[in-house]
């Protein structure tokens, strides 16, 4: 870069990054618009860069910016867990956003939990973000702060902690005829048509597996993306789902769906939280995750 960088230009960089918007980076950073669009101006002319240029009626980065937003990510965090890695936090003063990359089935129920843990820091926003990708470089690059979901992460610069166990549970509309049977059996299962939940787009699964085993094929009539859209599907349909059993457990009588378990040897879920090392000392992220361990403990599900 053709000139320096302080870390408070790097945290607009960052700001601007995130939001596309002057005014909404300048709402971030506490900051005021004039002071951001001149802190804008120094990052231009010290990175040699546009960073941001206009695109219809709103800002695009640029393709240097795109590379770059990541290391600055980065940069921040090990900046910040340097400076605070032996203070103690005060909860109530805490100004942080976290982003949070979790599983469709586990957010329906998780993200309550976690919301209610964390009203004690009214500036700590948590900001949710979907799978688009189970790549671990966003926990590298900064882009997601924590990964909550079903994967297994082998790599050295990646800790992860088991929350709880998930199991999958039949679902069926509870005016259905199948849904007035108090524990269907394999074969009644199969005279139905089902909708498979997968983000992939795979109509095949454990209970496939389990079908064969006894002899017995199911019809996949549907595959859907998420459990939750399954669990609408199901609500007003005759089809018969899969879905977390939380999930059912929480929302079945508000959609008017019945769970029941399924009677036969399918594997139980780890639901893990995922987190990069760097920031595995960092007092703000060390509470969260504290925090919705313990949150979980005490509403029995982790």
């Amino acid at each position: 870069m053709p000139g320096q960088l302080d870390l408070n230009l790097l945290r607009v960089f960052d700001a601007l990054l995130r939001e596309g918007s002057v005014t909404a980076a300048s709402e971030r950073l506490n900051l005021s618009v004039p002071a951001t669009s001149r802190a804008l101006g120094r990052l231009r002319r010290t990175m040699g860069d546009p960073i941001l240029v206009r695109a219809g009626r709103g800002l695009a980065p640029t393709p240097f910016a795109l590379r770059t937003a990541p290391r600055v990510r980065s940069l921040l965090d090990q900046a910040e867990a340097l400076i605070n890695a032996d203070r103690e936090i005060t909860v109530a003063e805490l100004q942080r956003t976290f982003t949070i990359r979790i599983n469709d089935g586990v957010a329906a129920t998780l993200v309550t939990t976690a919301v209610d843990a964390v009203s004690a820091a009214p500036g700590v926003t948590l900001r949710f973000v979907t799978e688009g990708t189970e790549s671990i470089e966003a926990l590298r690059d900064g882009s997601v702060d924590l990964d909550v979901g079903v994967g297994d992460e082998d790599a050295p610069d990646i800790h992860d902690a088991v929350l709880y166990r998930e199991r999958l549970v039949g679902v069926v509309r509870a005016g259905s005829a199948l849904g007035r049977r108090r524990s269907p059996t394999l074969a009644q299962l199969c005279r139905y048509p089902h909708v498979s939940a997968s983000r992939r787009g795979r109509a095949r699964g454990p209970l496939d597996d389990a079908l064969a085993a006894a002899g017995l094929h199911r019809r996949v009539a549907v595959v859907v993306p998420t459990s939750a859209v399954a669990a609408l599907l199901v609500s007003a349909s005759d089809y018969v789902g899969l879905i977390p059993q939380r999930l059912a457990e929480q929302y079945g009588r508000t959609l008017g769906i019945r769970w029941f378990p399924i009677p036969a040897d399918l594997p139980e879920i780890d639901v893990r939280l995922h987190w990069h090392t760097r920031l595995d000392a960092d007092p703000a992220q060390r509470w969260l995750r504290d925090t919705i361990r313990e949150a979980l403990s005490a509403s029995g599900t982790g």
